[in-house]
């Protein structure tokens, strides 16, 4: 997939993801707290809601890292079909527009077009975090390392159908092993 195509559809992504349908129902409430320096780094996706800009990726991470203007830098990555397929890299941006709100982070990889990335449930030693955005059709599970213990696998679960998440089509993520 192009550089360009990929950046055009993560657009797309964080366009819609400003429209609401069964969102009212979630629980969407975010971290009160977000020490940034300790959630830069890189994470590896366990479990993700399907969608266009993402398909058939896998071994998908996500890292962060500071700019210089004192935004967050993102670059994703991941390989089409298979663990040895095309890497696929895009470049974006995040913020954190409220201080007041750390949990509530903008996110664009187009222009200056933003969507939202909730950051739900975050570990206290900062090893998994739970992202949704405004709609019910984005969920990430994330780690810091390629796999993730069953027990706390299902215990995200069950905080997400808590918080109203249909899992129904969550799609678990290859990855490679450590």
């Amino acid at each position: 997939m192009s550089k360009i195509r990929l950046l055009l559809l993560l657009s797309l992504f964080f366009t819609f993801s400003c429209t609401n349908t069964n969102s009212q129902m979630l629980d969407k409430t975010t971290v009160k707290e977000l020490d940034l320096n300790r959630y830069l780094g890189t994470w590896y996706e366990i479990a993700r809601f399907p969608h266009s800009f993402e398909k058939n990726m896998v071994g998908v991470t996500a890292t962060y890292s500071l700019r210089d203007d004192g935004k967050i830098r993102v670059l994703n990555q991941g390989y089409k079909n298979t663990l040895n397929g095309e890497l696929s890299v895009a470049e974006g941006k995040a913020k954190i527009p409220d201080p007041s709100e750390p949990g509530k982070l903008k996110v664009s990889f187009f222009w200056i077009f933003y969507g939202d990335y909730n950051v739900l449930e975050l570990d206290e030693n900062y090893q998994y975090v739970m992202i949704g955005s405004s709609t019910d059709k984005y969920f990430w599970i994330l780690s810091r390392t390629p796999q993730m213990s069953p027990e706390t696998y299902e215990m995200l679960l069950e905080k997400a159908r808590k918080r109203g998440y249909n899992l129904d089509k969550l799609v678990k993520v290859s990855q490679k092993e450590n």
